[in-house]
């Protein structure tokens, strides 16, 4: 090959900051990087971009089972091996320090799946898989169109589940709803066994969860000790739970909010070239939620002037309404100067139930959409 024509490929960094459980199935831990593969390597042979895009993957411990230093020493790693931006943190724990030193240290942007809004800044971008503020409003309107007036609360002890729960009181007052009982659980599995028996004796007739979804693990054996079997809701915690087969399964009969809905034709269509190249169809958020985040980053290196971490930096706030594969059919992706977040409309969210099979989950709402 000429000179002329050669070029070092853009090096981007996926900091994962957790790790997955040993005998994760290879095929799922291929759904994380493929859809950056592929979008990028479709931008590559569109023109878009003149060179190709090298993954830098760090896969650390972070919080809750981890330390934050693991994380912040791993966003160091990738800035000092040249990559022009990171997709993560991606757990509210993590992201609010690693933001601090990004801001006095690093300065290469990030973006990131984390709802919460403390991430935002100069350098740190989200589409978030929910927020702390909008979540709580949508645990509110899905009590009141089930007639559920009564709500027990299990708020895991970390910086997720305190923001949670501030939020989910306003949104309750605001929807009539009484908070009968919040009960504190950890942050990690354990024996949660008092304080559901406390909800109960509280009259509650529906739970919500609050935090980052290990906390809710025993739930469902204690419900069913004590024949009870209300109503249950959680976040975007259901969403956590494809890391780990334990979970997905402790989570039977809860509705959760999720990204994946199928009656989006930008992520079928996705999924289409998916099943084309690789074989299989997964039909969960992981897929299409990174494809959106690989389109937002194609873009912002098709257009960053010149290709530094500013330069990024700066075309990311120029990416303007393009189609998301995630969230309802209609769903945007944009950001702006201090526009950080970039799933737009109401839709990026839905609640999707997770059926008695362990296995599939059907849609059940969309915020914001009223019932028949």
């Amino acid at each position: 090959m000429a000179y002329e024509s050669d070029a070092e490929p853009i090096k981007l960094g996926y900091l994962f900051d957790f790790k997955l459980p040993e005998g994760y199935p290879p095929e799922m831990r291929a759904d994380l990087t493929r859809p950056f593969e592929m979008v990028f390597a479709a931008g590559l042979a569109d023109g878009l971009i003149d060179r190709p895009v090298e993954i830098v993957f760090r896969e650390v411990e972070g919080l809750p089972k981890g330390s934050a230093k693991a994380v912040i020493d791993a966003y160091g790693s990738l800035a000092d091996e040249g990559c022009l931006a990171v997709f993560g943190p991606s757990i509210t724990d993590n992201t609010v320090p690693v933001r601090e030193e990004i801001e006095r240290r690093f300065r290469v942007p990030a973006i990131s799946c984390t709802g919460s809004e403390d991430w935002l800044g100069e350098w740190t971008f989200a589409l978030p898989q929910g927020s702390m503020t909008d979540e709580p409003v949508f645990w509110a309107h899905l009590l009141a169109q089930g007639g559920h007036t009564q709500v027990g609360a299990l708020v895991e002890q970390s910086l997720v589940g305190e923001s949670y729960i501030g939020n989910f009181r306003r949104a309750c007052r605001d929807a009539g709803i009484a908070i009968v009982a919040e009960e504190q659980i950890p942050q990690t599995a354990a024996d949660i066994s008092g304080q559901v028996r406390r909800l109960r004796d509280a009259k509650a007739d529906a739970i919500v969860h609050c935090g980052f979804g290990f906390g809710a693990l025993g739930a469902n054996p204690v419900l069913e000790a004590l024949g009870w079997d209300p109503p249950r809701f959680m976040g975007t915690a259901f969403q956590n739970a494809w890391i780990n087969p334990r979970l997905w399964q402790a989570l039977v009969g809860w509705t959760g909010l999720d990204q994946y809905d199928e009656g989006n034709l930008v992520g079928q269509r996705f999924l289409d070239s998916y099943q084309a190249e690789c074989g299989r169809r997964p039909e969960y958020c992981v897929p299409v939620c990174n494809r959106d985040f690989a389109t937002v980053l194609l873009h912002a290196f098709a257009g960053a002037r010149p290709l530094t971490p500013r330069g990024v930096k700066e075309a990311l706030e120029r990416v303007k309404m393009l189609p998301a594969a995630a969230g309802s059919p209609g769903t945007r992706l944009s950001f702006g100067k201090w526009q950080r977040r970039g799933w737009v409309g109401a839709g990026y969210l839905v609640a999707r139930q997770l059926d008695p099979d362990g296995v599939t989950t059907h849609r059940v709402g969309r915020f914001g959409e009223e019932q028949a």
